[in-house]
């Protein structure tokens, strides 16, 4: 049985850093294409960064890109999401989600999903 389990969030000052974590089980990493996304209030939901099945490229929304780092260990079977120079606008809910296709950021076409983890950005 697929499971995701994301840990990490919380209220960060502006400028300030999160680590975010996502223990998968039922699978390993490689096999899926595994990613962030994120939904702010009254917002669709978007892709943050993810990690292809295919090669193992990375791929950054452009929202984050600079500024967030996405890496796993394998031996952990644990997806990271560092997030750096925090701002109120990334205030969300950020989910970990995995699928068996390489479906980039299209947080649509990803069928497993954590519960998610709550990042509020504020001074």
């Amino acid at each position: 049985q697929v499971q995701l389990v994301e840990s990490g969030g919380g209220l960060v000052q502006p400028g300030g850093s999160l680590r975010l974590s996502c223990v998968v089980s039922g699978f390993t990493l490689d096999a899926y294409a595994i990613g962030w996304f994120r939904q702010a209030p009254g917002k669709e939901r978007e892709g943050v960064s993810y990690i292809s099945n295919t090669d193992g490229s990375i791929f950054y929304g452009a929202t984050v890109k600079g500024r967030f780092t996405i890496d796993r260990d394998r031996d952990k079977n644990t997806l990271y999401l560092q997030m750096n120079r925090l701002a109120p606008e990334d205030t969300a809910v950020y989910y970990c989600a995995a699928a068996e296709r390489d479906y980039g950021l299209d947080w649509t076409l990803y069928n497993y999903w954590g519960q998610g983890t709550q990042v509020t950005v504020s001074s």
